[in-house]
């Protein structure tokens, strides 16, 4: 059963449970370096959309194989606890949807990642536990000011009538992360919205490519496929990993915290 006290445990917060930008930012980072993003349940090419679908988690289910069981997740769930632990401290939160940028500079289907907002002393911040890729270890205020993390760079750019959010490491140019459109989601959005996502073209998303992601005190690690980016106050290094021993090493790191 969800279980707040357990919950922070896990996450090892000791401290205040008193909403405020501090605590906020204290959990976002610490469950990005504890809960690693593993979609390795479901990365099936033949499952196409239905694993953008499921939106709609146990939360109880979900508890006990994520944060009990120890293993990782995928959006969905990921945002999912962490929108319900923010719910049960006292945080006012609303769901976002996003479009993640693909490999081939195609955004992907406009359901495709679920995120969160927090509304907190007069200000909104994007929160997200689950994104599949290099992101923000805290959240981020929606401004159209320039925002630094860790040595990376932040900015929110309109754009089509979106919010293109776009990322700049050290001595890199800007890059998209995700786009969404600022208006808050029902979880029933995705169910609506069906057949909009099951007709998008599929091989333009990541389906059936194994992810693993995880955070670390002043950076990120993320695996796609044997593509393995690590940042490191905002210095990245790319490697392929060719050799099954250091790829078999490096998930091991990825999803075991303590490895």
């Amino acid at each position: 059963m969800f279980d707040v006290d357990f919950y922070l445990r896990r996450l090892g917060h000791t401290g205040s449970r008193v909403p405020s930008v501090a605590l906020l930012n204290e959990l976002q980072k610490r469950h990005l370096m504890t809960i690693p993003f593993d979609n390795s349940l479901n990365a099936d090419a033949e499952r196409g959309f239905d694993v953008l679908l499921e939106v709609e988690i146990d939360d109880d289910t979900a508890f006990r194989a994520v944060v009990e069981g120890g293993r990782g997740g995928v959006c969905y769930e990921l945002n999912g606890l962490f929108r319900r632990l923010l719910i049960e401290l006292g945080f006012e939160v609303k769901v976002l949807a996003a479009a993640v940028i693909q490999v081939n500079g195609a955004y992907g289907p406009e359901l495709e990642h679920i995120f969160n907002c927090v509304e907190l002393d007069d200000e909104r911040y994007l929160v997200d536990v689950g994104l599949a890729g290099p992101s923000y270890l805290e959240p981020l205020r929606i401004t159209d000011e320039i925002q630094e993390q860790y040595g990376c760079q932040y900015r929110l750019v309109e754009e089509d009538g979106y919010q293109v959010l776009q990322r700049r490491a050290k001595g890199g140019d800007w890059s998209a992360s995700y786009r969404f459109k600022d208006r808050y989601r029902q979880i029933s959005d995705w169910k609506k919205l069906v057949p909009d996502i099951a007709d998008f073209p599929l091989e333009q998303v990541l389906i059936g490519t194994r992810i693993h992601s995880r955070a670390f005190e002043n950076g990120q690690m993320v695996l796609i496929g044997k593509r393995y980016l690590r940042v490191e106050d905002g210095v990245e290094e790319i490697k392929v990993l060719t050799s099954p021993s250091a790829f078999k090493q490096v998930v091991r790191h990825v999803l075991t915290p303590d490895a």
